[in-house]
């Protein structure tokens, strides 16, 4: 398990935001991996959080069971098992900050596309779906942010606010059972972070319980709003640390 001090004041707003987000205030939680890589390689952030996503995963499922767009979901799936293949094979060859830097950029340019630019009601496709999804795949699995680009592709439907929150949760739910197999062959997989895991995960399950709640008692206006603002916000953060990143590098 790790026992530096300095991780832990890192990890307990990690896992407090990332409760939050499997809640269903869709995009937050994406913040919680970034945040941990600013101390520890963003691979092993991310297998850190894994087992205590798929802990929520379960709450969050169960919670919005009936609530989630089948056909969201499966469109989304086909694109997500490409990204699963992409990012297992170049997970050792992309680095980490030319992630956050392209993760960032598509989450900016999505809304400021959304609130600048010319308003567009075309249907969604499977085309973009399985583009999107694989987008989102692939990122969340490099760094656990995968909320920009499902964004991108689900925000702009304006689902219902518990279909919206359901479907993420399903698609994230998925996505993340499938990332054991590739995170296990990376060699992310330790007794030191799964006790870490272990040890945070009574934090996400409380925060997980109080996201729930805080969706269900937001009017729907003020939910989109925020979850604009957030994914504007945590992309934002995402440029600047890929970028700071790559110019060390």
């Amino acid at each position: 398990m790790i026992t530096d001090p300095i991780f832990y004041l890192l990890a307990l707003p990690a896992v407090t935001i990332l409760g939050l987000g499997k809640g269903g205030f869709a995009g937050v939680g994406m913040a919680a991996a970034p945040l941990l890589s600013l101390y520890i390689p963003p691979l092993q952030a991310a297998a850190i959080l894994l087992p205590i996503l798929m802990c929520q995963d379960a709450i969050s499922v169960w919670t919005y069971r009936r609530d989630w767009d089948a056909w969201n979901v499966k469109v989304l799936m086909g694109g997500a098992l490409f990204g699963l293949g992409a990012a297992w094979a170049f997970a050792a060859f992309v680095p980490d900050a030319a992630i956050r830097l392209l993760v960032g950029l598509i989450g900016l340019a999505f809304v400021l596309n959304a609130w600048f630019g010319r308003t567009r009601l075309a249907p969604p496709t499977v085309a973009r779906g399985i583009f999107w999804g694989g987008v989102a795949a692939f990122t969340s699995t490099l760094i656990q942010a995968g909320a920009p680009p499902f964004s991108v592709f689900v925000l702009p439907q304006r689902l219902p606010k518990m279909t919206l929150v359901g479907t993420m949760t399903v698609f994230f739910a998925i996505t993340n059972a499938m990332k054991v197999v590739p995170y296990l062959a990376l060699g992310q997989f330790s007794t030191r972070t799964l006790a870490t895991s272990a040890l945070l995960l009574p934090l996400a399950i409380v925060t997980n319980f109080a996201g729930i709640w805080l969706v269900r008692v937001t009017p729907v206006e003020l939910f989109y709003r925020i979850a604009y603002w957030l994914v504007l916000v945590i992309s934002m953060v995402l440029v600047a640390l890929g970028a700071a990143g790559l110019l060390r590098g």
